[in-house]
């Protein structure tokens, strides 16, 4: 199965560049699902399906042609379905302020679930082989990030936090109930917890392996919005995602020559230079900027020819390096981690257990050590030709 995550800034175009893609790939004989994991949901949009303001039926994959499916996460449904404990624990909790129940199960939805729900769906559709290609609609950079470190967090929570909490509140709880207002969270709810982490047991590798993963990073040719596409290239290589094209979405078509954007176009070339000479060697792709809205499977069919030309298969691997490596070079341990825009007054590390822990701007990854570096401690750090180094050696006996 491959997996293709469309991200960039809010408005460069990635649902549209995704729903395209899973049309292309439709075509081409792949059982496609287009899933979106952006709370403000525009896929079914995309291919102007019609019906009410909010698409139920894309809550669940919907076909909208052969071979091809759409999907758009519905948190409500998916509390129902897979955080009943911990959500009516939540609930129950802010119903002890003076909120009353709905206002009490809005404020309930927390912070990932969306990002943890999709997650799970994709894992689910790995195992079961439902589809041969997964393309996800990525909610704007920050969100998306948020989505890849989400194993990772639940992981180091899992074995770090969890079991002492499970068992500290599992002796204190008949106590506490009898003087705290609040009630202490039953063990059914930490069997939730557990039963989320058991569906997401595996996405990690799945997101790590390039030939299974891929992410396609959207933006615009304008300064701003490259800057925050160079920031997520630096993010997703230090979660160790592998990005495999950048797509720069509404260049201005050569047919546009008139005065009025004669500084526009200087402006965009200028910036297209650039995106060429910092992405390399990572492909580009450049889409012209369309006369009318992108809107309906004709015109999405249309964006597909130009983004995938001719036979171009968008499942196609282009390329297979790991943003992070491990090696022995000449009796060194190391620890490889591509950080292509990244400068050397923006980057922290130290060793926390088996893991080194990276932190640029503001995000922090736990890179979990293999065993024969896990005792190691961490020496010299160099950041050269946007790849950082990091040697581990044996701790100096006192």
């Amino acid at each position: 199965m491959r997996v293709l995550l469309f991200t960039g800034k809010g408005g460069v175009g990635k649902t549209s560049l995704a729903a395209a893609t899973g049309l292309k790939l439709a075509r081409l004989g792949y059982k496609t699902l287009v899933m979106s994991i952006d709370p403000a949901h525009s896929l079914a949009d995309s291919f102007d399906l019609g019906g009410g303001l909010f698409h139920g039926r894309t809550a669940d994959p919907y076909q909208v042609r052969k071979r091809l499916d759409i999907q758009e996460v519905n948190i409500q449904k998916e509390i129902k379905r897979h955080w009943g404990e911990i959500s009516a624990y939540v609930v129950s909790v802010l119903r002890t302020t003076g909120l009353d129940e709905v206002e009490a199960e809005e404020l309930a939805i927390l912070p990932g679930m969306e990002e943890l729900s999709a997650m799970m769906y994709v894992n689910q559709y790995r195992r079961e082989g439902r589809y041969e290609v997964i393309v996800l609609d990525c909610a704007p950079t920050a969100e998306s990030m948020r989505f890849v470190s989400m194993p990772t967090t639940l992981d180091w929570y899992m074995k770090h936090i969890f079991p002492y909490q499970r068992s500290l509140l599992k002796a204190v709880r008949p106590l506490a109930n009898r003087v705290s207002p609040i009630q202490l969270p039953s063990d059914r709810y930490f069997e939730n917890v557990q039963e989320l982490f058991r569906r997401l047991e595996g996405i990690e590798e799945v997101l790590e392996d390039p030939q299974v993963t891929s992410v396609r990073l959207a933006t615009n040719p304008e300064k701003m919005v490259l800057r925050e596409t160079e920031r997520a290239f630096v993010y997703f290589s230090l979660h160790g995602l592998t990005v495999d094209t950048v797509v720069v979405n509404r260049v201005l078509p050569p047919e546009v020559n008139d005065a009025y954007f004669a500084r526009w176009r200087r402006a965009q070339d200028r910036i297209l230079r650039e995106i060429e000479e910092y992405f390399a060697p990572v492909p580009v792709k450049q889409v012209p900027l369309f006369e009318e809205e992108v809107l309906g499977e004709e015109k999405l069919e249309r964006l597909a020819a130009l983004l995938y030309p001719g036979g171009e298969n968008p499942a196609e691997v282009k390329r297979a390096e790991r943003p992070y490596t491990f090696v022995k070079q000449d009796g060194r341990y190391q620890v490889r981690i591509d950080l292509p825009f990244a400068a050397k007054g923006e980057i922290s590390l130290f060793k926390k257990g088996d893991e080194l822990v990276v932190e640029i701007g503001t995000v922090r990854r736990h890179i979990g050590l293999p065993v024969s570096m896990a005792a190691l401690t961490p020496g010299k750090a160099r950041l050269e030709n946007g790849r950082l180094t990091v040697e581990l050696k044996e701790e100096a006996s006192s």
